[in-house]
C-alpha cells in the first residue's frame, strides 16, 4: 500500500478510518492519536476511490481481518479522484454503513461545504486545527464521545 496504512489491530479495539490525502496531516493525526492515548486501530486511505474500495471490501481491501469496517470515519472533503462529499453520499446510500458515524475533518470553512456535508449525512463537521496540541485535544474529545460514549446501532441491525 502506498499512503494507505493500518495501525496494528488489537482485539476489542475500535477501528477508525482516516480519509486524508495530505501526508503531513496523516503524520500529525497519527502522532496526535498516540499523544491523546486513544486505543484505536487507525486505517488511512489517501483518496476517495480508495475510501470506497476499503468500505466495500474490494480489491486490495478484501481481507476484513486486515481492513475491518470502521466504527468511526474521519473524512476530509478535498480529496483526489472522488471528493469527500461524494464519498459521504456513497456511504449514506449503503444500508450496511448508514449508521456509521462520519466526522468531516477538513480545513474548509466554506458555508456551502458545511451545508452539503450535513445534507449528505455527516454526523459532525470540524475544521482541522492548525496547532498539534489543538489536534490532540480534539482527538481526545472525539474519542471520548464517538468511541467511548456514543451508542450506535449493532452491526447486525444495520445489515452487516
Amino acid at each position: 500500500m502506498s499512503s494507505d496504512e493500518v495501525m496494528p489491530l488489537e482485539a476489542g479495539v475500535p477501528s477508525v478510518m482516516l480519509v486524508e490525502d495530505n501526508p503531513d496531516d496523516v503524520l500529525l493525526t497519527r502522532r496526535a492519536v498516540r499523544k491523546a492515548g486513544l486505543r484505536i486501530s487507525l486505517s488511512v486511505v489517501g483518496d476517495g476511490d480508495d475510501a470506497v474500495a476499503y468500505l466495500e471490501g474490494s480489491g486490495a481491501y478484501a481481507d476484513r481481518g486486515t481492513f475491518p469496517l470502521p466504527a468511526l470515519i474521519l473524512l476530509d472533503l478535498k480529496l483526489p479522484k472522488r471528493s469527500g462529499l461524494d464519498v459521504l453520499q456513497w456511504i449514506r446510500a449503503r444500508q450496511a454503513l448508514a449508521t456509521t458515524p462520519v466526522i468531516v475533518l477538513t480545513s474548509s470553512t466554506e458555508e456551502e461545504d458545511i451545508e452539503q456535508a450535513y445534507r449528505r449525512g455527516a454526523n459532525s463537521y470540524l475544521q482541522k486545527p492548525v496547532a498539534f496540541g489543538e489536534l490532540a485535544r480534539m482527538l481526545v474529545v472525539l474519542g471520548s464521545y464517538w468511541i467511548d460514549t456514543n451508542l450506535t446501532a449493532p452491526r447486525s441491525a444495520a445489515g452487516y
